[in-house]
């Protein structure tokens, strides 16, 4: 019995899983399965279980739900699915399916790789009256465009309907908090009257001891423009806003599983609010009626928006350095501007996406896709630097410009003769400026496998890999036009024709 109580305390108590289990105690994973699933000590444990696991009315669908959980390896552990989301998905996409939760969940419980974690400390539930709201971020992967991406999505829970809204970002900062609440206030029309916080940096700058708080300037300026009362939990206490942390979970579980695969993140952000206004029609866990009816009673106590548009952006002056370049977080992210604006004072508007960078009279210069995440990043906009190189192309190798550029067309430069570089450049400039820089890049890529170092050969290159010329087909010849065969050329007369004139012509 002492070895039985191992394992169940185990498994039960430090939320250890079967394969953990089996190891640590040298037993095989069935008999560590048993005595988790044993009921009954005063009797051999019940094989109806076992028997349901492999349940042949699932047999057409195993394939399938082993597919889910072996791309499950691939995704984040809080992305991936659970049984209650096997079910959802095979009833939804397969026509027909008639087998109970309680098989799918007890063949689930054989593949899964994981378990759910152990039980935890329990707390009082709390009573959360109608117009209050609950805050916090969540982290989901995600496919934008084809390229895999980590990002936060923000939670905007009412605990009192059970409601919730959430908008996904590439981060989580000041601009991701503000434009999310912007978005899902203009979605529901109108504003909680409460809202509750974690003691994030993004909000407190300080914890003053006695429970006083010192905030940001943006935050208070938001806070008092949409005229909510910001709660803050006690440091380390997160369960007292629960509601939201389970919100969290659960339409990361509902909403993000499979990995969400998109073109556009502000247009999934739309479809993410048309989902939580579905999920909403479902039976509120405790109450005899659906979470929508109850979220009613929240909106009814929420105040109306704002008439005046709030400023979500944050703004800043930075100074460039000697390449025309400045840097935020904390010197890992660096964002060109161009030569013409090197050592000098220029203005920055920071949105959630973009960093947008203007001169001293507030005329934009150029606009990067935001960076995040804690390593050495780079936004380039190679055009006013190929300009500026284009116009002193013997200054080239001298820049630290030349350093930056990628290794093949740096290969390509050095190839060119000294007379040809400042065209090469300026091509260079010009392809740039109609497609991109990695359009002159993979111009170039090519211009190297066919060893053509001039900027004609760039130009001709550049048209047939992107003018996107249409191939006509051949013309129709009408009925009655007689066929002509192709003449052939006899060389041998021109030469006698050339002789005649006074030699052979040899260049």
């Amino acid at each position: 019995m002492d070895q039985i109580h191992n394992i169940r305390s185990r498994f039960f108590e430090k939320g250890e899983n079967i394969s953990q289990i089996a190891t640590t105690l040298n037993l095989d994973w069935k008999t560590v399965q048993k005595y988790v699933d044993m009921t009954d000590f005063n009797s051999p444990a019940s094989k109806t279980v076992s028997e349901q696991r492999f349940c042949p009315k699932l047999d057409p669908y195993k394939p399938t739900i082993d597919q889910w959980l072996v791309e499950d390896k691939n995704a984040p552990r809080k992305q991936r699915h659970t049984a209650k989301r096997v079910y959802s998905r095979l009833c939804k996409e397969f026509k027909g399916f008639d087998c109970s939760y309680r098989t799918v969940a007890s063949y689930y419980a054989v593949k899964r790789k994981e378990l759910f974690s152990g039980p935890r400390d329990g707390f009082l539930p709390l009573e959360h009256k109608p117009g209050e709201a609950q805050v916090d971020f969540g982290t989901a992967e995600f496919y934008e465009n084809g390229k895999k991406r980590t990002g936060k999505y923000l939670e905007l829970s009412f605990p009192h309907s059970n409601k919730g809204y959430l908008q996904l970002f590439y981060g989580e900062n000041m601009e991701c908090l503000l434009e999310g609440l912007d978005a899902i206030f203009r979605h529901i029309g109108s504003v909680p009257t409460e809202l509750w916080f974690d003691n994030t940096k993004t909000i407190v700058t300080r914890v003053i001891r006695g429970g006083g708080r010192t905030f940001t300037e943006k935050f208070e300026r938001f806070r008092e423009h949409y005229r909510f009362k910001a709660v803050f939990m006690n440091p380390g206490e997160g369960h007292e806003k629960g509601n939201v942390e389970n919100k969290v979970g659960y339409q990361r579980r509902n909403f993000m599983v499979p990995v969400p695969r998109f073109l556009s993140l502000p247009d999934y952000n739309r479809q993410l609010l048309a989902l939580c206004e579905e999920d909403a029609d479902r039976e509120h866990y405790r109450y005899n009626e659906t979470i929508e009816e109850r979220f009613q009673e929240d909106l009814k106590q929420c105040h109306s928006l704002p008439t005046i548009h709030f400023d979500l952006t944050s703004r800043m002056p930075i100074t460039t350095n000697k390449w025309g370049k400045f840097y935020l977080n904390k010197g890992m992210h660096e964002y060109s501007v161009s030569p013409r604006h090197a050592v000098s004072k220029v203005n920055l508007i920071l949105t959630s996406a973009l960093v947008i960078v203007q001169d001293e009279k507030d005329h934009e210069i150029v606009r990067h896709r935001r960076l995040y995440g804690d390593t050495k990043q780079q936004q380039m906009d190679w055009l006013p630097y190929l300009k500026q190189l284009s116009l002193r192309p013997r200054a080239l190798k001298y820049t630290g410009i030349y350093d930056l550029m990628p290794p093949t067309m740096k290969a390509y430069l050095e190839g060119c003769s000294s007379t040809e570089v400042g065209r090469v450049l300026k091509t260079l400039t010009e392809l740039t400026d109609r497609t991109g820089f990695e359009s002159a890049v993979n111009t170039v890529n090519h211009a190297l496998s066919y060893d053509a170092k001039d900027a004609d050969s760039l130009e001709n290159l550049y048209r047939r890999l992107y003018a996107n010329v249409p191939e006509l087909p051949p013309m129709p010849l009408q009925p009655g036009i007689p066929k002509i065969n192709q003449m052939s050329a006899h060389l041998i007369a021109y030469d006698a024709f050339l002789k005649r004139k006074g030699g052979v012509n040899h260049a």
